[in-house]
């Protein structure tokens, strides 16, 4: 090559920098700092290169994407467990099935998801209330499994929703294990629940082939491309498999970050409770409310800027390329980093302060440099999910927003750990009641 390797550590002989990687949020910023915005190390068995800023996720993520793979960009115990989805999927597959699965996360489909997601979020509300003390992490993740596997598998809240649960939570447990496939070990019982939540699917997916209804799943059942084509029942399976895991960590990470950031920025929990109460004089939670409630959507931006879910994303390299003067090979992988461009200060301001008004109108800090702000991903294959999960964000909020109130319990650990993905390491346990009318009327 005429070009030099970037600069950087492999690490460690065969695990490489994998254990830093995996445990310390700090990772790509402090080599940042170190090496500069690209530096090649070692991650999860491959030479990785790490690639940061705006300008690189411009180029993996749009304008040099022929350059990467996603079907080479993941260990082959996470293909192996959720199989051939639309995430693995590169050129035209990935863009047919696209096609396909787009009807059941835009437009009418989401409408008809309000009332499923406003009820789960209500029964988990006056749960709370009775709770009185808790921890958040925990309930969000079961208030987000709910709605997705109601909404996605069809499976009503109770006794088989949290044996869904169960599985799922063991399928998770086992992507980033020793491929060991007894049955007693953590992959080996992470590929039995995922047989059994597969199989789950498949019995729904004929139900809903008999008798269609208009949740994710059915609407999966019924989508067909501009040719008539449909997604076969293994397709539907593993897609399936795929919106149920993009549906619940990452919405679960992001909802318990929003309550902690109100609860320690005050006035900017005022401004977002005023807004609610102004919307609730009008009536019941709608559409058209969800539509206008610019407030909250700066501090959905704030929250996924500050605390995004996920650190970035794989690609494989399938064609060497050159990036700032370094090359990098083929065969090698290419890691984006999402929490590192967020703070980048060329794009925003007092960047660790937790200020919704930066993506306001007047501001606007994100539109400084395009794929600034990347927590849905960006370019082509931007999150699928990413409407119905800022839709199921605001239900949850602006419910706490307008009738709840919660103050943070004191000595507890409140640094981000980022496995599995972004949360606070004590889970966030608060004190939870009911507003009162003197405090409706205070604001």
């Amino acid at each position: 090559m005429s070009k030099q390797l970037p600069p950087g550590s492999f690490g460690l002989p065969i695990v490489g920098e994998t254990l830093s990687f995996l445990n310390d949020p700090a990772f790509a910023d402090k080599r940042q700092e170190k090496y500069g915005p690209i530096f090649k190390t070692h991650l999860l068995g491959h030479p990785t290169v790490v690639m940061v800023g705006p300008e690189a996720n411009r180029f993996i993520l749009s304008s040099h994407m022929h350059h990467f793979s996603w079907e080479d960009s993941m260990p082959d115990t996470i293909k192996e467990l959720f199989g051939r989805s639309l995430l693995f999927q590169d050129g035209e597959e990935h863009q047919r099935n696209r096609r396909v699965l787009k009807p059941a996360f835009h437009g009418k489909a989401l409408e008809g998801y309000l009332e499923t997601m406003e009820r789960i979020t209500q029964s988990y509300l006056t749960k709370w209330e009775a709770m009185g003390t808790f921890t958040w992490l925990g309930e969000m993740k079961q208030l987000t499994f709910e709605i997705a596997s109601l909404l996605l598998l069809g499976s009503e809240p109770g006794a088989k929703t949290v044996r869904l649960c169960q599985w799922f939570s063991e399928i998770l447990a086992g992507r980033f294990t020793i491929p060991l496939r007894f049955r007693w070990a953590p992959y080996g019982r992470a590929l039995q629940a995922r047989d059994r939540l597969l199989a789950h699917i498949e019995g729904v997916v004929r139900d809903r082939q008999q008798h269609p209804n208009q949740d994710a799943l059915g609407l999966l059942v019924q989508s067909r491309d501009e040719e008539g084509n449909s997604l076969s029942m293994e397709e539907i399976k593993v897609q399936a498999l795929l919106m149920l895991f993009a549906g619940y960590e990452t919405t679960s990470s992001m909802l318990t970050s929003l309550v902690m950031s109100l609860a320690q920025n005050p006035t900017v929990w005022k401004q977002a409770q005023n807004e609610q109460d102004v919307l609730a004089v009008e009536g019941p939670l709608n559409l058209e409310q969800l539509r206008g409630m610019p407030y909250l959507e700066q501090v959905l931006k704030e929250v996924e800027r500050l605390y995004p879910p996920v650190a970035g994303g794989f690609r494989g390299v399938i064609e060497s390329f050159e990036f700032n003067g370094y090359q990098v090979p083929k065969g090698w992988r290419v890691f984006y980093t999402i929490g590192t461009t967020h703070k980048d200060p060329r794009c925003y301001s007092d960047i660790k302060q937790f200020d919704p008004d930066r993506f306001s109108p007047e501001r606007a800090e994100h539109k400084k440099y395009d794929f600034s702000l990347v927590g849905f991903g960006g370019g082509p294959r931007t999150c699928l999910g990413q409407a119905f999960a800022k839709m199921e964000m605001k239900i949850v909020v602006a419910h706490l927003l307008r009738n709840y109130t919660w103050e943070l319990l004191p000595d507890q650990d409140l640094t981000m750990k980022l496995m599995p993905t972004l949360h606070p390491r004590s889970g966030l346990k608060v004190q939870f009641r009911k507003r009162s009318g003197g405090d409706k009327q205070g604001s």
